[in-house]
Protein backbone atom coordinates (compact mmCIF):
# COMPACT_ATOMS: atom_id res chain seq x y z
CA UNK A 1 0.00 0.00 0.00
CA UNK A 2 1.43 3.22 -0.79
CA UNK A 3 2.39 6.14 1.64
CA UNK A 4 -0.03 8.75 0.13
CA UNK A 5 -3.24 5.92 -0.07
CA UNK A 6 -2.06 4.95 4.04
CA UNK A 7 -2.30 8.64 4.85
CA UNK A 8 -5.89 9.08 2.98
CA UNK A 9 -7.03 6.04 5.16
CA UNK A 10 -5.63 7.35 8.31
CA UNK A 11 -7.07 11.35 8.08
CA UNK A 12 -10.16 9.48 7.04
CA UNK A 13 -10.14 7.22 10.01
CA UNK A 14 -9.13 9.82 12.53
CA UNK A 15 -12.28 12.49 12.24
CA UNK A 16 -11.26 16.22 12.85
CA UNK A 17 -10.90 17.79 16.36
CA UNK A 18 -13.76 20.33 16.98
CA UNK A 19 -12.56 23.79 16.67
CA UNK A 20 -10.73 25.89 19.38
CA UNK A 21 -12.86 28.72 19.06
CA UNK A 22 -11.04 30.71 21.38
CA UNK A 23 -7.36 29.66 20.90
CA UNK A 24 -6.32 33.37 19.87
CA UNK A 25 -6.72 34.41 22.92
CA UNK A 26 -4.56 34.57 26.15
CA UNK A 27 -4.91 31.67 28.68
CA UNK A 28 -5.89 34.25 31.64
CA UNK A 29 -8.99 35.14 29.52
CA UNK A 30 -9.13 31.14 27.88
CA UNK A 31 -9.38 29.28 31.53
CA UNK A 32 -11.92 30.95 32.99
CA UNK A 33 -14.51 30.05 30.77
CA UNK A 34 -12.97 26.88 29.85
CA UNK A 35 -13.21 26.32 33.68
CA UNK A 36 -17.06 27.64 33.94
CA UNK A 37 -17.60 25.19 31.30
CA UNK A 38 -16.27 22.60 33.29
CA UNK A 39 -18.16 23.15 36.31
CA UNK A 40 -20.89 23.60 34.29
CA UNK A 41 -21.70 27.16 35.24
CA UNK A 42 -21.48 28.68 32.07
CA UNK A 43 -24.70 28.81 30.81
CA UNK A 44 -26.48 30.17 33.84
CA UNK A 45 -23.67 32.96 33.48
CA UNK A 46 -24.45 33.75 29.91
CA UNK A 47 -28.04 33.47 30.23
CA UNK A 48 -28.09 36.50 32.84
CA UNK A 49 -26.03 38.27 30.46
CA UNK A 50 -28.02 37.21 27.60
CA UNK A 51 -31.52 36.61 28.85
CA UNK A 52 -33.76 35.92 25.47
CA UNK A 53 -33.21 35.51 21.85
CA UNK A 54 -34.17 37.99 19.01
CA UNK A 55 -37.17 37.58 16.46
CA UNK A 56 -35.49 37.82 13.80
CA UNK A 57 -36.24 34.63 12.07
CA UNK A 58 -36.67 34.67 8.43
CA UNK A 59 -34.28 35.63 5.70
CA UNK A 60 -36.89 38.47 4.78
CA UNK A 61 -36.03 39.99 8.60
CA UNK A 62 -32.96 39.17 8.22
CA UNK A 63 -32.51 41.40 5.32
CA UNK A 64 -34.34 44.07 6.68
CA UNK A 65 -32.55 43.89 9.81
CA UNK A 66 -29.22 44.39 8.22
CA UNK A 67 -30.01 47.15 5.55
CA UNK A 68 -31.40 48.95 8.66
CA UNK A 69 -27.97 48.65 10.22
CA UNK A 70 -26.24 49.38 6.77
CA UNK A 71 -28.24 52.62 6.62
CA UNK A 72 -27.58 53.61 10.01
CA UNK A 73 -23.56 52.76 10.05
CA UNK A 74 -22.64 52.27 6.35
CA UNK A 75 -24.70 54.58 4.03
CA UNK A 76 -21.91 54.70 1.32
CA UNK A 77 -21.47 51.30 0.93
CA UNK A 78 -22.03 49.14 -2.22
CA UNK A 79 -25.91 47.93 -2.39
CA UNK A 80 -26.34 43.97 -1.06
CA UNK A 81 -28.11 41.98 -3.20
CA UNK A 82 -28.98 39.14 -0.90
CA UNK A 83 -28.55 38.56 2.79
CA UNK A 84 -29.62 34.56 4.11
CA UNK A 85 -29.44 32.15 6.82
CA UNK A 86 -27.86 29.23 5.34
CA UNK A 87 -27.69 25.89 6.87
CA UNK A 88 -24.79 24.33 5.14
CA UNK A 89 -22.51 27.70 6.52
CA UNK A 90 -20.86 26.20 10.04
CA UNK A 91 -20.51 22.65 8.72
CA UNK A 92 -18.43 23.02 5.35
CA UNK A 93 -16.44 26.34 5.78
CA UNK A 94 -16.43 26.52 9.77
CA UNK A 95 -17.60 29.83 9.33
CA UNK A 96 -20.43 31.70 10.87
CA UNK A 97 -21.00 34.15 8.46
CA UNK A 98 -20.01 35.00 4.65
CA UNK A 99 -19.77 37.59 2.28
CA UNK A 100 -18.96 37.44 -0.92
CA UNK A 101 -18.83 39.81 -3.98
CA UNK A 102 -20.09 38.36 -7.82
CA UNK A 103 -19.05 40.49 -10.87
CA UNK A 104 -20.36 40.20 -14.36
CA UNK A 105 -19.59 41.33 -17.56
CA UNK A 106 -22.75 42.74 -19.07
CA UNK A 107 -22.45 44.01 -21.83
CA UNK A 108 -20.15 47.31 -21.91
CA UNK A 109 -20.43 47.53 -17.72
CA UNK A 110 -19.49 45.37 -14.95
CA UNK A 111 -22.46 44.45 -12.65
CA UNK A 112 -21.41 43.52 -9.22
CA UNK A 113 -23.84 41.83 -6.81
CA UNK A 114 -22.99 41.51 -3.03
CA UNK A 115 -24.29 39.09 -0.73
CA UNK A 116 -24.00 37.95 3.03
CA UNK A 117 -24.97 34.52 4.23
CA UNK A 118 -25.05 34.28 8.30
CA UNK A 119 -25.40 30.86 9.59
CA UNK A 120 -28.68 29.11 10.95
CA UNK A 121 -26.82 29.15 14.18
CA UNK A 122 -28.06 32.80 14.79
CA UNK A 123 -31.68 32.42 14.66
CA UNK A 124 -31.99 31.18 17.96
CA UNK A 125 -28.86 33.53 19.04
CA UNK A 126 -29.30 36.86 20.98
CA UNK A 127 -29.67 40.01 19.19
CA UNK A 128 -26.64 40.57 20.46
CA UNK A 129 -24.50 38.12 18.87
CA UNK A 130 -26.25 38.52 15.49
CA UNK A 131 -25.08 41.59 15.47
CA UNK A 132 -21.84 41.14 16.42
CA UNK A 133 -21.83 38.60 12.64
CA UNK A 134 -23.73 41.46 10.87
CA UNK A 135 -21.58 43.93 11.98
CA UNK A 136 -18.25 41.75 10.99
CA UNK A 137 -19.50 40.59 7.71
CA UNK A 138 -20.84 44.76 6.79
CA UNK A 139 -17.00 45.61 7.65
CA UNK A 140 -16.03 43.62 5.20
CA UNK A 141 -17.48 45.93 2.48
CA UNK A 142 -15.01 48.05 2.83
CA UNK A 143 -12.45 46.20 4.20
CA UNK A 144 -11.29 43.03 3.16
CA UNK A 145 -8.68 41.91 5.78
CA UNK A 146 -8.78 41.64 9.27
CA UNK A 147 -6.76 44.29 9.74
CA UNK A 148 -6.27 47.35 12.57
CA UNK A 149 -9.27 49.27 10.26
CA UNK A 150 -11.30 46.09 10.14
CA UNK A 151 -11.68 46.09 13.50
CA UNK A 152 -11.69 49.44 13.66
CA UNK A 153 -14.57 49.80 11.97
CA UNK A 154 -16.53 46.76 13.67
CA UNK A 155 -15.56 48.69 17.12
CA UNK A 156 -17.42 51.96 15.15
CA UNK A 157 -20.20 50.11 14.18
CA UNK A 158 -20.89 48.03 17.30
CA UNK A 159 -18.90 49.41 20.90
CA UNK A 160 -18.84 46.04 21.81
CA UNK A 161 -18.20 44.33 19.36
CA UNK A 162 -15.15 42.47 21.11
CA UNK A 163 -17.14 41.58 24.02
CA UNK A 164 -20.09 40.42 21.75
CA UNK A 165 -17.51 37.96 19.95
CA UNK A 166 -15.43 37.14 22.62
CA UNK A 167 -18.76 35.78 24.43
CA UNK A 168 -20.13 33.97 21.05
CA UNK A 169 -16.83 32.12 21.03
CA UNK A 170 -17.09 31.08 24.37
CA UNK A 171 -20.95 29.71 23.91
CA UNK A 172 -19.68 27.77 20.85
CA UNK A 173 -17.01 26.25 22.99
CA UNK A 174 -19.51 25.19 25.41
CA UNK A 175 -21.83 23.79 22.69
CA UNK A 176 -18.80 21.70 21.48
CA UNK A 177 -18.37 20.28 25.12
CA UNK A 178 -21.89 18.99 24.65
CA UNK A 179 -23.72 21.96 25.98
CA UNK A 180 -27.78 21.95 25.21
CA UNK A 181 -28.51 25.46 23.38
CA UNK A 182 -29.41 28.20 25.66
CA UNK A 183 -32.09 30.09 23.71
CA UNK A 184 -34.94 28.56 21.53
CA UNK A 185 -36.65 29.91 18.78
Amino acid sequence: MSVRFERLLGAAAHPRAAPDYLAGYPAHLREPVLALIEQQRFAALLLKRYPRAHEVRSDGALYDYVQALKADTMRSAAPLSKVCFDSKLHVIRNALGTHTTISRVQGARLQTKREIRVATLFRELPLEFLRMIVVHELAHLRERNHDKAFYQLCQHMEPHYHQYEFDLRAYLCYRDAAGAPLWSA
